[in-house]
């Protein structure tokens, strides 16, 4: 008989789904009109009723079957009785059928720790720059991501009705990424994906120092490792505090199984764990290829500027 499939692939199997089940909530909200939006820390610091449903739906249906994992979201929510409509109890039957990679195989319950942003690009979303917006499921070990999901609800949005709305990237360290098709950026085009909303001296000086060919500008840490991993950008570069560990533990997963690097500005990498501070004070810095590259080209003033 086959053994069966070793948790962390059960895991990544059942946050698919759940992801799935996610961007139907997100279209729903949207499309009933009332997105119920709340100032957090200003107008910039979003949040919208679909942000606090996907939490409560992603947490709910994965602690329910992974009940010892430590679960971490990006709202504060009350922790109530979740409605059952809001529970996914599905799984990837093709993600378990592949193999885990060795160095994961023991890993029990107790060792993980899943990383949540609910709707990554809210202000975005609010804005109706559909394409921007993200579900991030992080599976973390070790301190290490190891596993990623990225939902992107809106995914083929403007393609007519009949396209085929939203899809789902997942990868594993160590194994690959799937969902989308791996490219990259043109040889010797130095193209920058950086912030929309969080824009700042510090963080255009640092663009500046890189001399890019092209900088686009986009809601997102989900959405600007898509940027990476689809070839449209060569770099994402952040030089700002702002992003938070759920922001970047599940694109991290996947950018560094297709074989990518990301760091803060001052190349340190992030850690994961259940006890670290939630804020990556000392910004991103993100390459599919050739890190060295835009690494060496941050100016020390920069670096200096932003403390981990």
């Amino acid at each position: 008989s086959m053994a069966s499939p070793a948790l962390l692939m059960r895991v990544v199997a059942s946050a698919y789904s759940v992801a799935e089940k996610a961007a139907t909530i997100v279209r729903n909200v949207m499309s009933a009109g009332d997105l119920g939006i709340v100032e957090k820390a200003g107008p910039n610091d979003l949040q919208t009723k679909a942000d606090r449903l996907v939490q409560m739906s992603i947490c709910a249906s994965l602690a329910r079957k992974f009940p010892k994992v430590t679960i971490i979201g990006e709202e504060e929510l009350p922790t109530g009785d979740v409605t059952e409509d809001l529970i996914e109890d599905g799984h990837c039957e093709e993600i378990l059928k592949k193999p885990c990679p060795t160095q994961y195989t023991g890993i029990k319950e107790e060792e993980l720790v899943i990383w949540v942003d609910p709707l990554d690009g809210t202000k975005e979303y609010t804005e109706g720059l559909l394409d921007h917006v993200t579900v991030l499921i992080g599976i973390a070990y070790g301190g290490k991501a190891i596993a990623g999901v990225i939902n992107q609800p809106y995914y083929n949005y403007e393609a007519g009705a009949n396209a085929a709305l939203g899809r789902t990237i997942w990868g594993v360290v160590g194994m690959g990424a799937f969902g989308f098709q791996l490219s990259e950026a043109p040889a010797g085009k130095h193209i920058v994906v950086t912030t929309r909303s969080h824009s700042s001296a510090l963080v255009n000086e640092c663009i500046t120092a890189l001399n890019p060919d092209h900088v686009i500008r986009v809601g997102g840490a989900g959405n600007k490792v898509i940027q990476l991993i689809e070839g449209k950008a060569s770099a994402y570069v952040f030089a700002s505090p702002g992003c938070k560990k759920w922001d970047t533990c599940a694109p991290e997963a996947i950018l560094h199984a297709v074989g990518g690097k990301i760091t803060d500005i001052r190349g340190n990498s992030f850690q994961y764990n259940k006890e670290v501070k939630h804020m990556n004070s000392a910004g991103v810095l993100a390459t599919l290829r050739n890190y060295d590259y835009y690494a060496s080209r941050i100016p020390n003033t920069v670096k200096e500027s932003l403390v981990p």
